[in-house]
């Protein structure tokens, strides 16, 4: 047992003493500096003749332990200042706190998922509570996701050691000044998962990130949950800043279900969010609502929960074209090359301003129902092969660590890009070659597969939440 004395020594050993350590770390920096730009050199001259040969990538799933070991002060109680919000401040920063998770193949380290500010670089304390046994400190390396479009705030995963013996219950992150101070922290619950050997609860589940600004795309929203139900998907997950009036009673419908788990995403109430995508383009400081923390988020949740996870949009749905569901499309894909982590599907944009052909599902008892009416836009773009094209993901969320939209950044698995010709992405919305006449569009009637079961489905939905005459 530590007196208050000693305590506070071990406190300044941990890096907020003297000048000497920030003399030792910024010739540190120096060196890593001059390591860094080494490898990129040798990265820019080797890269191209390594692709000739692999267009796969693995990266080590593998975070950097924090170097110095976790002190325990047994003396110090467990705060009772509990948080759980889907967004937590760090006490005195406008950073975030997202969720922490703690794997037990991860070898005693506890993932905290921020925002931080990218261009800002100061040093951080977890604060671990242990059951029965105090509170231990430990320092913290923050790996901030090196996609950011532009933007000053970024998901960022906070590392933190823990010892064997302390059964973490709750952890915070600390700037060095408030560190004695452990009562006026909030702390998160640490969510522990056994990734391996485990029996999932489901097979697929669906993140859909950021619904904001209203969002009152009500059949759209219900067509794509109905249609993902019957390819297999049995649970959705949807981040919520603020939705219609219409579309709650919808999502209210949905949960009360069982089918739909809503996680509030207030985001607004602590950074200015972005309403698109491009940093240039679009104000904000953090891209499009938070959307990275958010589907990284979801994959951490469902680690040991679900064996896929689908990260698109409310306006999306990833068609398998020659398999009857998603289950059988990823059984022959991963029964093929079991070491592929993640699938992505190629997004084709069906335009909702043409629906020549399909006045039969112009169904009189949907005509009040805000939202696009899936079933009358059959008529999808060329791809145009000279961009950049979006697309989608199935991700095996054991093995992903990082996420970005339309790609993962770090995985332990290799990527797959799935043909055309097996699945693709249908995204019924504004056109985005609006120039093209109706002959260059593409008829593709796959969605009326499903209209015999789909319709009567999306009419149970919208009678129980009473948007139906």
């Amino acid at each position: 047992m530590l007196n208050e004395e000693e305590n506070q020594s071990r406190i300044y050993f941990y890096g907020f003493g003297d000048n000497m350590d920030r003399c030792i770390w910024t010739m540190r920096k120096c060196h890593l500096a001059t390591a860094f730009i080494m490898f990129t050199c040798l990265g820019i001259l080797f890269s191209p003749i390594y692709n000739l040969f692999s267009s796969q990538t693995v990266i080590s799933p593998k975070p950097r332990a924090a170097i110095q070991k976790p002190y325990t002060f047994s003396t110090l109680p467990c705060p009772k200042s509990r948080s759980n919000n889907s967004i937590t401040p760090i006490k005195g920063t406008r950073y975030l706190m997202v969720s922490a998770f703690l794997t037990y193949e991860a070898d005693g380290q506890i993932n905290i998922l921020t925002i931080m500010n990218r261009t800002h670089f100061e040093s951080f304390t977890c604060i671990i509570c242990c059951d029965k046994h105090g509170l231990e400190i430990s320092a913290v390396l923050l790996d901030k996701h090196s996609d950011h479009f532009g933007f000053p705030f970024v998901t960022t995963d906070a590392f933190c050691s823990v010892e064997s013996t302390c059964n973490a219950t709750h952890v915070t992150i600390s700037r060095p000044e408030n560190l004695l101070d452990t009562q006026s922290h909030m702390y998160l619950p640490i969510h522990k998962y056994m990734i391996h050997n485990r029996k999932f609860d489901v097979d697929f589940t669906l993140c859909i990130s950021c619904l904001f600004g209203g969002y009152n795309n009500v059949l759209q929203l219900v067509q794509t949950i109905e249609t993902y139900k019957l390819l297999g998907v049995e649970r959705v997950v949807i981040y919520k800043t603020h939705s219609g009036p219409e579309l709650e009673k919808v999502l209210q419908s949905y949960k009360e279900e069982g089918t739909l788990e809503i996680i509030p995403w207030p985001i607004h109430h602590f950074l200015e969010p972005s309403k698109g995508w491009n940093y240039e383009l679009h104000s904000g400081e953090v891209h499009y609502y938070g959307q990275q923390a958010t589907l990284n988020d979801c994959i951490h949740r469902n680690r040991q929960r679900s064996r896929y996870v689908l990260l698109n949009d409310a306006d999306e749905i990833i068609m398998p074209y020659q398999h009857a569901s998603l289950r059988q499309l990823m059984e022959e894909l991963q029964g093929q090359q079991p070491d592929v982590a993640t699938f992505i599907f190629q997004t084709h944009v069906f335009s909702k301003n043409v629906a020549n052909g399909s006045a039969r599902f112009d169904l009189p008892q949907w005509r009040h129902v805000p939202g696009i009416n899936i079933l009358r836009h059959i008529h999808r773009e060329p791809i145009r092969w000279f961009v950049n094209n979006p697309s989608k993901m199935i991700v095996n969320p054991r093995k992903v660590v990082q996420t970005s939209v339309h790609h993962v950044v770090k995985s332990s698995g290799r990527t797959l890009h799935v043909p055309n010709n097996l699945a693709i992405v249908l995204h019924t919305a504004k056109p985005q070659q609006p120039d093209l006449t109706f002959e260059k569009l593409i008829m593709d009637r796959k969605i009326w597969e499903f209209a015999e079961r789909l319709i009567p489905n999306v009419n149970k939905i919208l009678q129980k939440s009473g948007l139906l005459n």
